[in-house]
């Protein structure tokens, strides 16, 4: 009966053999693809950058080191102070009227009747590109037979006909008023998103006590709506910030280089200019100031999974 016991029990405390080389390896090769997509295409461009930076570079000939000198030029330089006045422009500009128009328009069709109907009309224009955009308001905002022009003028206000692109700041909010209403319907599905999320005891139990209207929303949405509040506003400073192809089709930063933004300035310094040293320390600004904003973003992301 004790050999019985000892045979049996021998299979249960032997030990698993170790697991194949082919099972270790095999799930690292589904990642290497993109591992490779991301070293080519990501991080080697930015170290590459990140070098040219420290350099004198035009392209053709060898770069010559110059340590932190592109980076003095900067901030010595009234174009690229121009350029980033710009730009903190367009980024406020793209934090108050994308955002705030989104959330408007998340709340007031959230629940009426043809919501559907007015949501779809407000995202369409965010379904086509920047490009695209900039080349429509292009016409609307042309002096001689742009649209806006034309009806100011039918209805007796020639007087406020104006060269929309081509007057400094105008030019800036023409195209500000552009990228708004590209951008304002992603923001708003953005925060119908956080709506449908949102639990409904609390604004049940509000509208019981008689709490409605502007007040149910200042008191009992908005805070519940913060988290999705802050990752939309991180987003839209991001996508402000690095602002190109809008502005690069309607005034390619004209007249002169008085509606350049940081984008626009690194673009001229490094393709037409050829300061590409230059330009690479203007793409480092860059990159560390939406790298910073892009950190706040993902952990408010990963905060507002967590809560859930």
């Amino acid at each position: 009966m004790t050999a019985t016991l000892d045979h049996t029990a021998a299979p249960l405390i032997r030990r698993p053999a170790g697991r194949p080389l082919r099972q270790l390896v095999v799930p690292y090769l589904y990642v290497l693809p993109a591992a490779l997509f991301v070293a080519a295409f990501l991080l080697y461009p930015m170290v590459l950058t990140a070098w040219r930076s420290l350099t004198h570079f035009d392209g053709i000939s060898d770069p010559t080191f110059a340590g932190l000198d592109n980076f003095r030029d900067l901030f010595a330089d009234p174009h690229f102070l121009l350029s980033l006045r710009n730009t903190v422009i367009w980024t406020v500009a793209a934090v108050i009227f994308p955002v705030t128009l989104g959330l408007v328009f998340a709340l007031a069709f959230s629940r009426v009747r043809w919501g559907g109907f007015f949501k779809t009309v407000i995202y369409l224009p965010a379904t086509i590109s920047a490009a695209a955009a900039g080349i429509l308001f292009s016409f609307v905002f042309n002096y001689d037979n742009g649209i806006l022009n034309m009806i100011l003028r039918g209805i007796g206000l020639s007087g406020l006909a104006s060269r929309w692109l081509f007057d400094v700041p105008t030019n800036t909010f023409a195209m500000i008023a552009t990228y708004t209403w590209q951008q304002t319907g992603l923001n708003m599905m953005l925060f119908l998103v956080g709506l449908q999320g949102l639990p409904p005891e609390p604004i049940e139990a509000a509208k019981i006590e008689g709490c409605t209207g502007w007040n149910l929303v200042r008191r009992i949405i908005l805070p519940m709506l913060m988290p999705y509040v802050v990752i939309t506003t991180l987003l839209a400073i991001v996508n402000g910030f690095k602002v190109f192809d809008l502005i690069w089709v309607m005034t390619q930063g004209g007249p002169g280089r008085a509606s350049e933004t940081l984008a626009v300035t690194m673009y001229r310094e490094g393709f037409i200019l050829f300061k590409q040293g230059y330009s690479a320390a203007i793409a480092v600004v860059i990159s560390v100031v939406a790298l910073a904003f892009s950190y706040f973003y993902l952990r408010s992301v990963l905060e507002q999974e967590a809560r859930q």
